[in-house]
């Protein structure tokens, strides 16, 4: 019996111990920390000379090439994250940098650059193309930027804001491991006494950053003693002051519409009857080609004229007067885009604005889409360089804004710009087939906050349409006539209808019909005018205009002039 016992006892206590054995092993594979260490090439998904981009604590998609030790970002991360005034023209193969007083240049494949014609040397090759995409040097972009970066072997660190942070001391050696848990990957080794930046504290683990820019997490049992910290700011590069020219008073412009030479001659016509107005704008240049060219119906006889009634003359540069009198297509586009063509266009209206003894430039592109936007913004700088230099103001008109015309650079005309003016009309514009009011009070009021989010106050300037339409509804043809202020009493006497006052809109409203045709109006009276400048007033903004000359009541300027006189 004894016999028969003892093998299956022998067996029990084999089972017994096999079992002991896989439990042990199991809650060592459970319990034991994983010796795993990543490969760090792998991990930042880099090539040979790519970086990965931290930027702050979070990781780019983007990624940064080191050739010949020198640092690359591609133009696009540089204008998004570091300094949006880069500009390249890769047809031409140029990087320029405009500032408040002139524009450095850089040319593609070379060390060095340029600035009104001198050289610096550089070490290094400022502006390259590889794989499409045009890559600038860090250490010039450093010439005009506060930040700081560091490159390690397979990843980099940029630093554009010094924030306070919460760092913690390493009590003993440890792993820095990708996620939470002993398990998880080692990214690198901790030692006793490293400094940490804490990124996220957990119930076990936190999240921290090594002094080299790595990311993970940490035990807290290895963490010790928990303290603040604040980086010394970056200030290498301090900002240039950008200069503006304005008037001791509020603007009061007048537009007046110049088809021709001959049109000058009504000057003295087209200000007769107004009060208070201080800067007249003559629509004198426009874009004639799509290279660059100008032509100027300008006089200088007009503009002494205009300065022995103590008017400034602002010549308007416009991008589509010539193309709808001649038909001929202009690309305003191919004029923006093309440094040669953008200079051109520049200098012939900076020579031709001192020809004529002008005090000021007024840009009316309205032919701009979203494509344009860039290359405006590098046209807007420039300009605005040579009137600095030259001391002519620089104002531009702009469309009600919305999201979908942000092409027109509110915020590069906040800087550079001595006025912004804010065509305030237009809301249904003349030739749409789409009845309405050409601006109501809710259109002006929510395009001058618009505005204010981006311009300063005393910068603004809304334009006033002294003029109104007269929409004709007939079955499904729409179509509408321009009435001035001005010629509105005797419409309104010819057409024996008396309007009523639409709360909604702050205009006085008609509405009849004729045959098989409706009639719709929303006035410009007196009233809305006043309704409009009491939302300029409340705004504090630095001017109004008027489109245009000649359409006004001795009525409306008395309460323009109330209100530049204010």
């Amino acid at each position: 019996m004894k016999k028969k016992i003892i093998p299956v006892l022998f067996v029990l206590v084999l089972i017994i111990l096999i079992g002991a054995v896989a439990v042990g092993l199991w809650l060592k594979e459970k319990y034991s920390y994983s010796n795993e260490v990543l490969d760090l090439q792998e991990y930042f998904q880099v090539k040979n000379g790519e970086r990965a981009i931290l930027l702050g604590n979070d990781r780019l998609e983007e990624k940064a090439l080191v050739e010949n030790d020198v640092c690359y970002l591609t133009l696009s991360q540089v204008r998004r994250d570091l300094n949006e005034i880069f500009y390249v023209d890769e047809e031409e193969g140029l990087l320029l940098y405009t500032d408040a007083e002139t524009t450095m240049e850089a040319r593609m494949g070379e060390t060095g650059y340029y600035t009104d014609g001198v050289k610096t040397d550089t070490p290094y090759v400022i502006y390259m193309q590889k794989g499409g995409k045009s890559y600038l040097a860090l250490d010039f972009v450093k010439l005009f930027t506060n930040f700081e970066y560091r490159v390690y072997d397979y990843w980099m660190q940029l630093t554009t804001s010094w924030d306070e942070k919460n760092m913690i001391v390493a009590s003993g050696e440890t792993k820095l491991r990708q996620k939470g848990g002993i398990k998880s990957p080692i990214l690198a080794d901790v030692s006793e006494g490293d400094e940490l930046e804490i990124l996220e504290r957990m119930t076990d683990w936190c999240k921290v950053k090594t002094a080299d820019s790595l990311i993970g997490y940490v035990e807290n049992k290895m963490l010790g003693e928990e303290f603040r910290r604040t980086p010394v700011p970056v200030t290498d590069y301090v900002e240039p002051e950008y200069t503006n020219i304005s008037l001791d008073k509020k603007v009061s412009l007048g537009w007046h519409s110049v088809g021709g030479i001959g049109g000058n001659a009504s000057l003295d016509n087209m200000v007769a009857g107004t009060k208070g107005l201080n800067v007249i704008a003559p629509t004198w240049f426009s874009l004639i080609d799509s290279e660059g060219g100008m032509r100027s119906f300008g006089e200088t006889s007009y503009v002494d004229r205009a300065h022995q009634l103590g008017l400034q003359v602002w010549g308007v540069l416009d991008d589509f007067n010539y193309e709808l009198e001649t038909g001929t297509p202009i690309s305003c586009y191919s004029v923006l885009s093309s440094t040669s063509n953008r200079r051109k266009l520049e200098q012939t209206v900076i020579d031709e604005a001192l020809r004529l003894g002008l005090d000021g430039i007024n840009l009316d592109f309205e032919q701009l889409s979203e494509e344009c936007g860039v290359h405006y913004a590098q046209f807007l700088r420039e300009l605005s360089v040579l009137c600095r230099k030259n001391r002519l103001i620089l104002s531009a008109d702009n469309k009600v804004p919305y999201h979908y015309n942000e092409y027109q650079c509110l915020d590069v005309q906040s800087v550079v710009a001595d006025y912004v003016i804010i065509m305030g009309y237009d809301e249904h514009w003349h030739k749409s087939g789409n009845p309405g009011s050409v601006a109501s009070i809710d259109y002006v009021t929510g395009g001058l906050e618009k505005t204010l989010e981006k311009v300063p106050a005393n910068k603004v300037i809304n334009g006033l349409p002294l003029y109104t339409l007269v929409w004709k509804i007939d079955g499904a043809t729409v179509t509408d006539e321009i009435l001035s202020i001005a010629n509105t009493p005797a419409f309104l006497q010819r057409i024996n209808k008396k309007p009523d006052w639409d709360n909604a809109a702050c205009q006085n409203y008609l509405e009849w019909t004729s045959g098989n045709a409706t009639y719709k109006v929303w006035l410009e009276d007196a009233e809305s005018i006043r309704m409009k400048l009491n939302v300029m007033i409340a705004n504090k903004i630095g001017g109004a205009a008027v489109w245009r000359l000649g359409y006004g009541t001795p009525a409306i300027w008395e309460l323009i002039n109330a209100f530049t006189s204010s």
